[in-house]
Order: C-alpha cells, then structure tokens, then sequence
C-alpha cells in the first residue's frame, strides 16, 4: 500500500485521534522481519508513542499520546524508506458497485504484488534451470557454454532480483540493512566476480570447463565463475517469497470470510411497503423480512413470525437454532424455516460478527513475548552477518585457501543468514490458529493468551448460564396414584401459562414440550407469594406452595410429601397441584444443567485442570449441580455475592495456582478481568465478552475445552517454528563460514526455511473440535 498525499492530508485536517487512541496504519514495502523491526523502533521512538509492527499482516497497531496525528506516524515510517496509510475500514460492496476502485484497491494491490512475485519467479526459473544445469553437469559444458550462462543469468539477476536491489538500496539511503541487503549483496558479489572472471580473468576462454564441487578448492579464482549460485539463490529465494506470499494470503482467508459472510441487501418495512436497501444503510429501530433460505442482514429480536436458524457459519453450531416471538437473532445467519420480521438492534461496527472480526484481526495483529524477542535478533542479525561474511572471507584469504574459496564461503554465509523464518514463526501460527477459531467459533484476543492457557491449572466455572441453562426448567413430575402425567402437566401447565412468573412459565413450557398446545383456563386469579388458581376444562385447579393448600385444608399425602421434601434437599423448588378437592402432583423445577456440561468438565480434566463450581446459590443447590456435572463438593464455591467473586479468584491465585476462569454475566466480568485466563460465554453480556481473553460464541462450555486445546497447539506451532528458524540458522551458519555449502544451495536451505515455516503453521488449519 501506498501512502498518498490525499490520505495524509484527510487525516491532518480532521485532528487525527483524540489521545490515547489506537490506530492502524497499513505498512508498504517490508519484505522481511527487520524491516518491521525497523519501523517499529522508530516509531517507538517517537514522544507518547506504543507501536507493533506485524510482518506477516503489514500493519502497525500504534497507541497515540496527546499531540501526536497520524500525519506525523506515517512522516515517520516514510522517513525510515517505507510507506504508510491508514487502512480502508473493512466493508462489503454494493451490488452495482465498481469494484476495481475504494473498497478493492487493497486487495488489488496484494494481487499485483503476487502476480509480479508469480512473472519474476516463472522467468528466473526458466532462464536459471539451463545456466544450474551446464554448471553442475560437464558434458553439457561445450565450447563457449560460460557465456550462454551470462546470457541467461544476466536478467535473473538484474531483472528478477530487482525487488531485492531496489529495497536493500532503499534501505540503504536511510543507513540500514535488511534481509534484503545480504540477498542483494550475495547475488551481486557472484555476478560481479562472474563478470570479473570472464573479461579480464581466464574463465571467458573457449574450452574453459567447471567441476560442480560442494567442497573448497585451493585457486586463484579467475577461472571460476558463479552465474549458477547468483541465478540460483535469485530463483530459490523468489519461489520462497512468492510461496510465502500466497500462504500468508491463504492464512488471512478465515477473517476475509468472516466479513464476507453477511448479507449485501436486506428488505426493510417501510410505510407498510417491502423497500429493498443496501444493508450499510440500516439503522437501529428498522423492521426487515427475513424470507426462508435468506441470510439476516444484521442483529436483532425477533417481532413477527417463528423459524429455524442456521448459525453454522458463525458459532460451527451444526444444529439450527428455533426462534420466534422476542428472540434475538444475529446477523449473518440463515433462515432456514419460515417468514420472519425482525426489529435491528445493532448495525455496522456494533455487529456480533463485526465484533468477531475485529478481535480476531487485533488478536493477529498482536505478538507473542518469544517473537518479541525473534524481532530484537533479526533487528541486530544483518550488520553481525556482513561483519561474520567479511571476516569469513579475510580468514581464508590469510589462510592461503585463495580468493575463489574465500568468496564463495563469504556469499554463502551472507545468503543462508536470512532470518526471515524467524519474522514469519509467530504471525503465520497465529493466523492460522485465530482464523480457524473463528471459524468454529472461539475468538482469541491475542498471542499473550496462548502462554496463559498453556500455565492454567484450575478453571472456575460460574454456574448460572455457563454450566447450567440460566432458566428455569421443569425437570420432574410426581403424580399421586390415580392420576397420569398427561394430566397433571395438561391442568398444571393451562394455569400456569396464564402467569407472567419465571417458575410459572417454566411449567408451561415444559407442558407445551410434552403435550403440545394447552387448554386456555376460566377465572384465572393470581395469588402473591403463593401461586395460582382457576378453572380449567371444568376442574378448580390450584398451582403454588404448599401453604396455597393449607389455605383450602388440603394436605400432601405421604408419597408427594417425600417427594416435595427430597426435591427440596437437592436444592429444587417443588411445586404442588391439586383439583377439585384433591392434592394430585409434585413438579419439580429448576435452573437444568446443560447437556454438554458433564462431558466438557470431563474434557477440562483431560487437559489437565482442576474445575471448581462458583455461585451464588445456597450450597444444596450447588452440590446437586456438581454432582450431576462430575465435580466434588470440595470444590463446590457456593452463597458467594456477585461483587466477592473477585476475591475468589484472588484467593485461589494466592495459593499459587494459574486460574482460567468462565463466566457469561455483567458480575462475571471483573472476575474474567482477574483470572489469569478469561473465558467468556458470547451468550452472555457485553461486560463478560469485553472482560474475557477468549471468547465462545457459543453458549457450550465444550467449546471452552477446545478453545484451551487450540490455543495450547497454536503456541506449541509457534515454539516449534521459532525453533527450527533458529536452529537452522545456528547450525547453517557455521557450515557456511566453513565453505561446506555452495551459496546456491544455501540459498534453496534459506528460502526453504521460510516455507516450512508457514506450512507448519497452516497445519492448524486441520484442527476439529472434539466430540
């Protein structure tokens, strides 16, 4: 991307940020990890200023003092040889819209850049193959071979080493050195001597021939020419770059889709009238059809009509979801069943998948403490190298080996240095892993998370909408003898549906779940404190306590006594039905566990943590949670306040133990915020999604499991590519400084490295959730 004058110049006049912002500026013309090395120091380096600068990604997340514009951010980076502007905000095109302008300029530009890598590359290849061939294999070597070799290497090393001159002279101008300054400088010093050698030294006679040896050989030099390792390392480290190039694209894809997903025209009510509008032009209040098969354009409830909804897309919940009347629906999902007429409640930037988007792009943009650390060595690594290459080349020149050996050591030394890998370890990993996250709906907020899930020994588990459902639900049906199931749920259920009261309701639903549509009851009379009562299909009902009986002199017999009594003690509420005259049923009701609860502490323990159940329900309740979830009453935490589960989680840290924590509500949030590991519910509210460091869109605490896992494999792909970017060099190095590697092998070994760093990271591309 390029920085223009336009950009600068909007971004002044509007006052930039206010202070203590954060922006993001677009970085153009890094192609290696100290040139992002680079332009952070000297951002960094400026009054009030906190930048990172990613590689992989060619952003700069800077958090601004006071005073400070993005003008003067992006003078910066141009002053240190590299471009800057702010990025385009994120948006889908309109339907009619020209896309090869705004919106897909960025886009375009990474394409042209790809497609240039693509034509130098195909070129170097097709002109370096025959120039390797006759230098590696004599019998192809025939009477004025050397200077078909010069014919063919020339443009590879003119034309498709260009992007490299072009930087390290750039580079160059502001008095630095980068990756791309030992590439140029390599390839460069093996045309040069090839030059030098075949016009003024022996190498351009007819007949001269060249053994391919790996091994130093004691001349003078000017028989010996290296058109083959310049247009080779040329060809290597092209195909490197362009492999990377198209993987770093490849590793993007999961948050290109993710803003791709939603849906690019909506039909709003207006007047009584369908209008058919852009979905950038919905505002909060709007009404919208929704017919089956569409995508809903964005996040809203519910107010006419019921349906399934498929939310595969953006939670990997394969089950649709049953809507209707009141619910809340999220945008990007599908309508998989009926007509629906939804009311917008939130648009543009405040969308859940707006939201996802953009943890999931900070969460790239961001560096782990073992990169940070990467950064600062590749920062130092180039001036060391050109040093260790010219040493390399005095040391064998005083030891008499001669000028041919004592070159070749010091090009291959300054070619297999490239620590590129070491830039592309961590920001490659963490797009995969994020991307794939995504995906499946687990958001990672950044790379310090990962260390934390890796040091996690004990997750606390808030009970009321995390392991449990958060509602009540009637869970068991006591029936005295002589009276079916059937009837007391179709009686019970009729009254209860007429009362607006949680436990009421409850009730209700769970009659309409077994029997279908209820009866619609007479007299209907709510009584406080105690219940309900009424007439339904001819009999006086009554729905409540126990003391709602006593009132009318009826008395629970022996069998629903002990039912009532041990529902109690497990910490349910029990609730008695009688009619006309006679005390029929026992209904049991509570917050249900979820189904998934018992298998995912099950996958926790696996991973080696200690759940504990926290709530601020009375102890009979918790333990009977626990103990359907499979977790001793020892670590059962129970009648603790919503402001004291902070201090919990301090307590339990203060024993010394890494705490992960796992909440859905407001008074989960500073909790979250404590825990060394924050897991939030994305069912839950804002305050617990914004407090936590991971973030499960779905309301299943299974995911949590599989959030923790795909974390700990992210950092396990990052540790593993920092180390073999760095073994390789550490190893390489000194067989380079020996002259036991031909520079054109050392260029292939170099840009290799780059590539199997990036293809070890897209390995996580395969990652599943269990179950």
């Amino acid at each position: 991307m390029t920085a223009t004058h336009e950009s600068t110049e909007s971004t002044t006049a509007t006052g930039g940020p206010a202070a203590g912002t954060e922006v993001e500026l677009a970085i153009g013309g890094m192609t290696c990890a100290s040139c992002a090395a680079r332009v952070e120091k000297k951002l960094n380096r400026m009054d009030g200023v906190t930048a990172t600068v990613n590689y992989a990604t060619e952003k700069a997340k800077v958090s601004m003092g006071e005073g400070i514009q993005v003008a003067d951010l992006i003078a910066t980076v141009e002053a240190t040889g590299y471009t800057a502007a702010p990025p385009p905000e994120p948006r889908r095109p309109d339907p009619g819209e020209d896309h090869s302008s705004e919106g897909a300029a960025a886009e375009g530009g990474r394409d042209d850049e790809l497609r240039s890598l693509r034509e130098r590359l195909i070129g170097s290849v097709l002109l370096a193959v025959p120039v390797i061939a006759m230098a590696m294999i004599p019998a192809l070597q025939f009477e004025y071979w050397q200077w078909l070799s010069l014919t063919l290497a020339a443009p590879v090393v003119v034309w498709g080493a260009w992007p490299f001159h072009r930087a390290a002279w750039t580079n160059a101008r502001h008095g630095a050195a980068t990756m791309d300054t030992l590439i140029s400088l390599g390839t460069s010093a093996a045309m040069l001597w090839s030059l030098w050698a075949l016009f003024f030294g022996t190498a351009g006679m007819p007949g001269m021939t060249h053994p391919f040896e790996l091994s130093i050989e004691r001349s003078d030099g000017a028989g010996n020419i290296y058109l083959e390792a310049a247009a080779g390392v040329t060809a290597f480290i092209l195909a490197g770059r362009y492999f990377e190039a198209r993987s770093k694209r490849k590793a993007g894809a999961a948050l290109r889709a993710l803003l791709e997903l939603g849906a690019k025209e909506v039909t709003v009510l207006r007047d009584g009238r369908e209008v058919l509008i852009r979905t950038e032009e919905l505002a909060v209040g709007d009404r919208f059809v929704v017919r089956p098969g569409e995508k809903i354009a964005t996040d809203g409830t519910v107010v006419e009509g019921s349906s399934a909804v498929d939310a595969s897309m953006l939670t990997g919940e394969s089950v649709p979801v049953e809507v209707g009347t009141g619910d809340s629906v999220t945008g990007a999902t599908l309508n998989a069943g009926g007509r629906l007429v939804v009311e917008a409640t939130r648009v543009g930037s405040d969308t859940q998948l707006a939201r996802m988007a953009k943890l999931v792009e900070d969460a790239q943009n961001g560096k782990a403490a073992a990169q940070r650390l990467a950064d600062r060595i590749s920062a130092v690594f180039v001036p060391v190298v050109i040093l260790l290459a010219l040493a390399t080349a005095g040391f064998w020149m005083v030891s008499g080996a001669g000028l041919t050996a004592a070159f070749t050591a010091a090009v291959a030394v300054l070619i297999i240095a490239c620590p590129c890998a070491l830039g592309l370890a961590t920001p490659t990993a963490l797009m995969v892993g994020t991307g794939r996250g995504a995906q499946l709906g687990i958001l990672i907020k950044g790379p310090e998370v990962l260390e934390n899930t890796r040091k996690a020994d004990t997750v606390v588990l808030d009970k009321t909408g995390t392991v449990t459902t958060g509602e009540m639900t009637l869970l068991a049906t006591h029936a005295a003898d002589g009276t079916t199931v059937e009837e007391v749920l179709r009686l019970a259920g009729a009254l209860e549906n007429a009362s607006e009261h949680p436990i009421a309701q409850a009730v209700a639903k769970g009659a309409e779940r077994e029997y279908g549509t209820l009866p619609t009851p007479e007299d209907f009379a709510n009584v406080p404190g105690l219940g309900v009562q009424g007439v339904v299909e001819g009999h006086a009902v009554l729905v409540g306590r126990e003391k709602l009986l006593a009132d009318w002199a009826l008395e629970l017999p022996e069998p629903l006594a002990a039912a009532k009594e041990a529902a109690e003690r497990a910490g349910r509420t029990a609730i008695t039905v009688a009619w006309d005259g006679e005390v029929r049923a026992v209904l049991e009701v509570a917050d249900a566990v979820k189904p998934s609860s018992a298998e995912a502490i099950r996958r926790l323990r696996e991973l080696g943590l200690t759940p504990m159940l926290l709530t601020g329900d009375n102890r009979a309740v918790a333990e009977s949670v626990a103990v359907e979830v499979g977790i001793p009453a020892e670590d059962v935490i129970a009648e603790v306040m919503p402001e004291d589960k902070v201090g919990v989680v301090k307590r339990l840290q203060d024993e010394g133990r890494s705490v992960a924590m796992v909440g859905d509500g407001v008074n989960d949030a500073a909790a979250l915020a404590q825990a060394d590991l924050g897991l939030a519910m994305g069912t839950g509210t804002d305050a617990a999604i914004e407090a936590g460091d991971l973030t499960l869109v779905r309301g299943d605490l299974r995911v949590a499991a599989d959030a923790i896992r795909l974390s700990r494999r992210t950092l396990g792909t990052i540790k593993g590519n920092l180390f073999w970017a760095f073994a390789y060099n550490v190893a390489a190095l000194p067989l380079a400084a020996a002259g036991l590697l031909n520079p054109m092998i050392a260029g292939a070994a170099m840009a290799f490295s780059s590539v199997f760093v990036v293809g070890n990271s897209l390995r996580l591309r395969s990652f599943r959730a269990a179950g």
